[in-house]
């Protein structure tokens, strides 16, 4: 496989399980949340190095999830006491946060653990950070953890699809027939936590907030079938991948920068062209109504 195949592979597969991940964030209103873990997670790969003073992959992907997790619980546990929730959010974010950059700058200045890194990513030299795994030889290792974190939310959504659905449109019908909405809640945040765990190291905080959010909010805006809205957003975040990877190529600029640039283009242009939420398709309406009247 060439070196451009896997480039595109790995964000593909950010693409895809992001935007998954995503539509019920933005359904539920928590899409910022998906901003705060892809941030936090910082702590949880520098305490995993200072504990273990090793790179390997999946211990910092262990101590990652655990702080992911940790996030949600204190957002949860703040919101309940009665702290608006976007406070909430930037409360435990930035004390989180500012806690995993202090530790970087303080221990890990010999290594490529780096506040510019975890922003970023390096998703140019994941071709070259390959391991032996059920016998197959040359495959990324982040390929290997984006690959098995997509089937786990593939296979949850499948097996939960409709009580995802009854509690994110009517949580109180949903808790009215016996769901267990609290868990199904925590359930969400974990597969959040995992996504972006998984996919931090390969391409950064920037691109994991992008594809947490905007193929998701893009979807929304074409159509109103929550099944459908899971195919779409899926597909814009690979095309975002696809696209921004050739014109980075071409400007020399920034590959993770540039695809999260151009999910926020197929944005804006479902903003302006949608047929039913679309700025043109309002602005006739309201013209039509005018007339009407």
């Amino acid at each position: 496989m060439s070196y451009t195949f896997w480039i595109l592979l790995t964000a593909s597969l950010v693409g895809v399980s992001c935007g998954i991940i995503g539509v019920l964030l933005i359904l539920r209103k928590l899409a910022m949340l998906s901003d705060a873990i892809s941030h936090t997670v910082l702590l949880g790969i520098i305490s995993a190095f200072l504990i273990t003073q090793s790179l390997d992959g999946w211990t910092m992907f262990i101590g990652a999830a655990i702080v992911g997790l940790l996030t949600t619980v204190f957002v949860q546990m703040l919101h309940s006491a009665g702290v608006q929730s976007d406070a909430a959010i930037g409360i435990v974010f930035t004390f989180l946060f500012a806690i995993g950059v202090i530790l970087v700058s303080m221990y890990a200045g010999n290594v490529h653990i780096d506040v510019e890194h975890s922003i970023m990513g390096d998703i140019a030299f994941i071709p070259w950070e390959t391991v032996n795994w059920f016998g197959i030889e040359g495959i990324p290792q982040a390929v290997w953890m984006l690959g098995i974190v997509l089937v786990i939310d593939v296979i949850l959504l499948f097996l939960f699809y409709k009580e995802f659905k009854v509690s994110t449109f009517d949580p109180e019908l949903a808790a009215a027939i016996g769901l267990p909405v609290g868990v199904l809640h925590y359930l969400l945040m974990g597969m959040t936590s995992l996504t972006a765990v998984a996919s931090f190291d390969a391409v950064g905080a920037i691109l994991v907030v992008a594809m947490l959010i905007a193929p998701g909010a893009t979807a929304y805006l074409l159509t109103e079938r929550l099944s459908m809205m899971f195919v779409l957003s899926a597909v814009f975040g690979v095309l975002a991948a696809f696209s921004g990877y050739y014109i980075a190529a071409w400007l020399d600029a920034s590959i993770a920068g540039m695809m999260a640039t151009m999910a926020g283009v197929i944005f804006l242009l479902a903003f302006v062209f949608s047929p039913t939420h679309g700025l043109i398709a309002k602005r006739l309406l309201q013209n039509r109504i005018k007339y009407e009247v």
